[in-house]
C-alpha cells in the first residue's frame, strides 16, 4: 500500500500548504505536541489470554445519535477468540524484534499525496512522521488547530522526538494498515470485522446503554481544556478501566480500533449474517472519497460531551489506511485458541 497521511491532515494540510503552513514554515511542525500523561492512579495487569465468545445475534448499530450508524439490524455471528486488550507496545516491540519490521511512520512522506506541487510543500511534511493530537490553548472547532503532523512521530516515539516514548502497556499507536496486518499474521491472528468487533463490545447490551464513564475519554471543554478527572489526560495503559460483560478492556474509549470493514455511512439492512461490510469498489467515505477508508470503532480519549460523543459500540468512522495517528490502534480476533 502506498504511505498517505491521514483523511483530515490531508484535507487540512493540502489547504495548509497553500495557506496556513505556507504562511508558518517549517517551524510549526516543531511545536511541543502533547507530551506524556501524568497518571494519578495504579492500573493492574491484565493477561493477554484471549476471550473466546460464542456467536450469537445481537442489535447491531444506532438509529438516533449519528446517520452513519443505522439502521439497527439483527445481526449474527460466529464465535471467535478476542483479544482481552489493545495491542501493546510491548507486544508490538516484541513482533519488530523478531521480524525486523519497520513502520509506515517510520518511512519518508511521497510527495504525490499532497496533490500539490513539490516545491509549495514544507520539508518536514516530506519526512518519517505522523500525525500528533496537540491540544491548543484555546477554543477551536478546526482541525488544523488540534493536529500537527510532526516529524519522528511513530509508535516508538508516540509524541514526536522531543517527547516520551513508548510505555509498554499503553495501546500501540502510529500504525498504518499494513503494519497491523502484518502483526496479525505474526500473531496467529486477523483484524476483526467490524460486527465481531460490535458484538464483543455490546456484550450483550444495546450501544447506548455502555456508559462513557466506564471508559477513557475527555473531561472537560474539547480540544482546549481537559480536566483529566479520571487521571489520564491522553491515552491510557490498557487495564485501567473496568471491562465489559465479556472481560474485555477499552471497547470503548482509549483509542479508536481498526476493523478490516472498509467503509461505507449506514448498513446494509439486509447483510446479517456475518457481515463484512462493503467490498473495496463500493466503500465510500465523504470525507476522504479518494480512497479506500476502514471502519474504526469505539471512539478514543478525544471524545468528550461537547464533541465525539461516540464512546459508544455502534460508533464507526471511516479512516485513511496508509498511516495511523496518536488515538487509533488495535486489536485481534483468532478463529481457533492461538499459542500464548
Amino acid at each position: 500500500m502506498t504511505r498517505s497521511l491521514p483523511v483530515f491532515l490531508t484535507s487540512v494540510i493540502g489547504a495548509a500548504v497553500l495557506l496556513a503552513l505556507s504562511a508558518c514554515g517549517e517551524d510549526r511542525a516543531a511545536e511541543k505536541p502533547a507530551t506524556a500523561d501524568a497518571t494519578s492512579r495504579e492500573c493492574p495487569a491484565i493477561a493477554d489470554t484471549p476471550v473466546k465468545l460464542a456467536g450469537g445475534t445481537f442489535e447491531m448499530g444506532e438509529d438516533d445519535v449519528y446517520k452513519e450508524e443505522g439502521p439497527v439490524r439483527k445481526t449474527t455471528v460466529a464465535g471467535f477468540w478476542i483479544d482481552p486488550h489493545e495491542v501493546t507496545n510491548r507486544q508490538f516491540a516484541a513482533f519488530v524484534k523478531a521480524t525486523g519490521h519497520v513502520t509506515v511512520a517510520e518511512k519518508p512522506v511521497d510527495p504525490k499525496q499532497f496533490r500539490v506541487p513539490v516545491d509549495r510543500i514544507p520539508p518536514d511534511m516530506l519526512k518519517a512522521g505522523s500525525a500528533v493530537f496537540t491540544p491548543p490553548a484555546f477554543p477551536s472547532d478546526n482541525y488544523a488547530d488540534w493536529w500537527k503532523y510532526v516529524p519522528g512521530a511513530n509508535w516508538k516515539k508516540p509524541y514526536g522526538p522531543a517527547g516520551r516514548g513508548a510505555v509498554a502497556s499503553e495501546p500501540v499507536v502510529h500504525l498504518a494498515w499494513d503494519d497491523m496486518v502484518a502483526y496479525a499474521r505474526w500473531a496467529g491472528g486477523r483484524i476483526p470485522t467490524e460486527a465481531e468487533w460490535e458484538y464483543a463490545a455490546s456484550a450483550g447490551q444495546r450501544s447506548k446503554n455502555v456508559q462513557p464513564a466506564e471508559a477513557n475519554s475527555w473531561q472537560g471543554a474539547f480540544p482546549n481544556y481537559n480536566a483529566a478527572s479520571d487521571g489520564f489526560e491522553g491515552v491510557a495503559p490498557v487495564g485501567c478501566y473496568r471491562p465489559n460483560a465479556n472481560g474485555l478492556y477499552d471497547m470503548v474509549g482509549n483509542v479508536w480500533e481498526v476493523t478490516s470493514d472498509f467503509f461505507r455511512p449506514g448498513h446494509n439492512p439486509d447483510d446479517r449474517d456475518n457481515p463484512k461490510g462493503p467490498d473495496e469498489g463500493s466503500a465510500y467515505d465523504p470525507l476522504n472519497p479518494g480512497m479506500p477508508s476502514h471502519t474504526v470503532k469505539g471512539g478514543s480519549y478525544l471524545c468528550a460531551p461537547n464533541y465525539c460523543q461516540r464512546y459508544r459500540p455502534a460508533s464507526r468512522q471511516g479512516r485513511d489506511p496508509g498511516l495511523g495517528t496518536s488515538n487509533v490502534g488495535f486489536r485481534l480476533v483468532y478463529d481457533r485458541m492461538p499459542k500464548i
